[in-house]
């Protein structure tokens, strides 16, 4: 089907390129030299970061790593450069995580990458123009997990560490978890991303380990899910878990579970209902001060 594109959209897409082109994205190595565990030196084995800049007149200082999803196994484009592209609409800048990926990789590879994504926006925070204390962590269904482990197994940093960037914090300050991946343990898991992130026989400690509804503790920071209940691929019990944690452990938590809609949906798309999560998630965000305007 041919769709014809009225003149004011014509228009507002030409605008919107013109605005993105003074603030490309750019993209930086997370290791300088080879990542921990690294199996070989291709483009797979190379995890990085594509910074997204918001423009100077809305950057608000507020920072999010952003983390698609893909069952561990890809990384599904549209959790991918749109997030980011939506964020720093918004005055976020967005940093989009390529993380390692199964069957080459499984854990601790993948948080290795995650929790070395958050050190390195925080290092980087006065270059950046960030705030150091508003940075973020948001996934979709796999990557959902992977924003849930940083936001649960996060270390305060190693002060001898060699590397600068290692003695610096990976909690992030607050996660945004949609359509997530949660638990490792059946009937609930989604066992393709199971697999792919621990292998087809695991230890039951490492399974418990990474069922991050188990470790939601007081410090765990702020986080806003969302789910549907037509959800066949990630079960909503998923998330209503994580949520139950977080309520057990008095972390601030908002949680929207709508009745219809598949897995996978991104941004919404143009259903009326799914594509309003934008928005009360932008609120949540408001009330949490990461939409507050940066210092002047």
């Amino acid at each position: 089907m041919i769709r014809f594109l009225g003149l004011g959209a014509v228009l507002f897409g030409a605008l919107a390129c013109v605005a993105w082109a003074a603030n490309k994205p750019e993209t930086v190595r997370l290791w300088e030299g080879d990542a921990p565990l690294a199996q070989g030196k291709t483009d797979a084995d190379i995890p990085t970061l594509t910074l997204y800049r918001p423009a100077e007149d809305k950057a608000n200082g507020a920072a999010i790593v952003v983390c698609p999803g893909g069952g561990y196994g890809s990384l599904a484009p549209h959790e991918n450069k749109p997030i980011a592209e939506w964020l720093a609409a918004n005055g976020i800048t967005s940093v989009v995580l390529k993380y390692r990926l199964a069957p080459r990789y499984h854990h601790p590879s993948m948080l290795n990458d995650a929790q070395r994504a958050v050190r390195y926006v925080r290092a980087h925070a006065e270059k950046w123009k960030i705030d150091p204390k508003r940075i973020g962590i948001l996934g979709f269904s796999a990557g959902g997990h992977l924003a849930s482990t940083a936001a649960t197994l996060f270390d305060e940093g190693n002060p001898n560490a060699a590397d600068l960037i290692d003695r610096i914090s990976s909690r992030p300050d607050l996660a945004i978890l949609l359509y997530p991946v949660i638990t490792m343990e059946e009937p609930f898991t989604h066992f393709g991303s199971r697999k792919n992130l621990l292998g087809d026989n695991p230890d039951p400690k490492l399974i418990e380990r990474l069922s991050t509804d188990k470790q939601v503790t007081e410090r765990t920071p702020p986080t806003f899910l969302i789910h549907t209940l037509e959800d066949a691929a990630v079960l909503p019990e998923n998330s209503l878990r994580f949520v139950a944690a977080c309520r057990k452990a008095k972390v601030p938590v908002e949680f929207h579970l709508y009745e219809y809609g598949a897995h996978g949906f991104g941004l919404g798309g143009d259903d009326p209902i799914l594509s309003g999560w934008t928005a009360q998630c932008l609120k949540w965000m408001d009330k949490r001060g990461f939409l507050k305007p940066a210092p002047r």
